[in-house]
């Protein structure tokens, strides 16, 4: 006997249910309100997703591509601030004196030289307060000389030559007069207490006040101080004036109206230093040399040529280099030459002092102008 299986029968009043809803509530009112809210995150996603791009479609730029990642370098910047500069050591100015004025410490001055020296002028200048005189001069130049004079030893004045003048007659011999000196005095006394004494003198015709007695004639005339000879001076030609030599370089002035109310012999502001004497030396033995490099060449330059000369001098005395030689339009090569030989030839100079060095340091560069005269 077989047997044969059937399924049950489907009822018809429960419908089977779909796989997706079976999350969701078999009452329709609350399925209806889980669905709204499902609804709703798939929209808020849906702006999320959305909206970058349509941010980007506005812009112009496509859909945001990862970007690689940026790199630095990192740089150590040393301090940039400017560090205050040292104030640099004022450098004295040598001036030159004159040797003939009195020395005399000056109050305040930046000026050196080889002596101590105060400002003064033989006519003062009103309300004056110039550490120079005043000076007429050149304006195209720069001299600090007050006075000029010469490095050469004085010559011996000339002897006048003898003036032809008419014969005299021989003078004939006068005789001494006889001179006896005053007689003394005798006093005589008698021997009465109350008595009077007297003075009695012996006179003579040829007595004088003279301590002792001359011999001679007493006939003969006394001579007078009128008949002693004496050197007489030709008007036409007088004896020639004595003057004070100045031992000082020959100077170039340079024009200054205001100078100083103090008045004397020509002087300035200097202070005696070490560096006023060595540069007084220098000076000194530079314009010789360039004199007598000059006067062996034979050849003088053409008057007003100038020459400067830029060099450099180290604290041993020596001229390692020269910066720059600027001689004028139309200045000779001999000129330039003697100026050159007449600064170099006789260097070194003599080594620095140490209060130099300390002011100067180790080298100086200085300016030296000749001019042809």
């Amino acid at each position: 006997m077989s047997q044969i299986v059937a399924p049950p029968p489907v009822s018809p009043d429960k419908p089977k249910a779909r796989r997706g809803l079976a999350l969701l509530s078999e009452r329709s009112e609350t399925r209806g309100v889980q669905i709204a809210v499902i609804a709703t995150i798939l929209v808020h996603l849906l702006m999320l997703i959305m909206i970058p791009r349509v941010f980007n479609a506005a812009s112009g730029r496509g859909p945001t591509t990862p970007r690689p990642p940026r790199s630095f370098n990192i740089t150590v910047v040393p301090n940039t601030t400017p560090k205050p500069k040292p104030v640099p050591k004022q450098i004295p100015k040598f001036v030159e004196t004159n040797p003939n004025a009195p020395e005399n410490v000056p109050d305040k001055t930046n000026n050196v030289s080889d002596r101590n020296q105060q400002v003064a002028q033989e006519k003062p200048t009103p309300n004056g307060k110039s550490d120079k005189p005043a000076i007429t001069g050149r304006k195209d130049v720069e001299s600090n000389q007050i006075v000029t004079g010469s490095l050469n030893k004085p010559a011996p004045d000339a002897p006048v030559p003898p003036q032809a003048t008419t014969p005299t007659p021989p003078k004939v011999a006068v005789p001494k007069r006889e001179q006896i000196p005053l007689a003394g005095t005798t006093k005589e006394e008698g021997n009465d207490p109350n008595g009077f004494g007297s003075n009695v003198a012996k006179a003579s015709p040829l007595a004088q006040d003279i301590p002792n007695k001359i011999d001679g004639s007493p006939d003969a005339p006394l001579a007078t101080s009128s008949d002693i000879t004496t050197p007489r001076i030709d008007p036409k030609h007088p004896r020639p004036r004595n003057t004070l030599d100045i031992h000082a370089r020959p100077a170039i002035f340079k024009d200054n109206q205001f100078g100083t109310a103090n008045m004397g012999l020509i002087g300035i502001d200097a202070r005696w230093s070490n560096y006023g004497v060595y540069l007084h030396r220098l000076t000194e033995t530079v314009q010789i040399e360039w004199d007598n490099v000059v006067a062996a060449s034979g050849v003088y330059p053409q008057s007003g040529s100038t020459v400067e000369v830029k060099f450099v001098l180290d604290s041993k005395g020596n001229i390692p280099r020269l910066v720059s030689v600027k001689p004028s339009p139309g200045t000779s090569d001999e000129a330039v030459k003697a100026c050159t030989a007449g600064l170099t030839d006789r260097a070194p100079y003599g080594p620095w002092t140490d209060d130099m060095i300390a002011i100067l340091g180790q080298e100086q560069e200085m300016t030296f102008v000749f001019y042809y005269e």
